[in-house]
């Protein structure tokens, strides 16, 4: 199983990113997936997740409809677009992949992971 990451990069406060995720090696259409970021110092934090099926889709509260998540299961991708960017959301954002077990804003139950693309905010 691989995922991975791209798109991130370097913009300015206010501005845009779009995250992909390439899945390959797993029915991706029947997994939840999920989005995670890690500052430096800083735990893992959960960004928010997509689920199969009805694509049902549930965000972190600092998102504050800043972010949205949406998948293409016909080329085992899913996206994060980020907007009206700000420096805190500077990290490595890691997209990873889980069944239907344990809840879904918890990396530890998530079964695949990538490895991670940076993303960095000026200010």
């Amino acid at each position: 199983v691989q995922l991975v990451e791209s798109g991130g990069g370097l913009v300015q406060a206010g501005g845009s990113l779009r995250l992909s995720c390439a899945a390959s090696g797993l029915a991706f259409s029947a997994y939840t997936e999920g989005w995670f970021r890690q500052a430096p110092g800083k735990d893992r934090e959960f960004v928010g997740f997509i689920r199969p099926g009805d694509g049902d889709t549930s965000y972190a509260d600092f998102v504050k409809g800043r972010f949205t998540i949406s998948r293409d299961n016909g080329k085992n991708t899913v996206y994060l677009q980020m907007n009206s960017l700000e420096p805190d959301d500077t990290a490595v954002y890691y997209c990873a992949a889980k069944g239907r077990f344990g809840p879904d804003n918890i990396p530890r139950y998530y079964n695949y992971r990538g490895q991670g693309t940076q993303v960095t905010i000026s200010s």
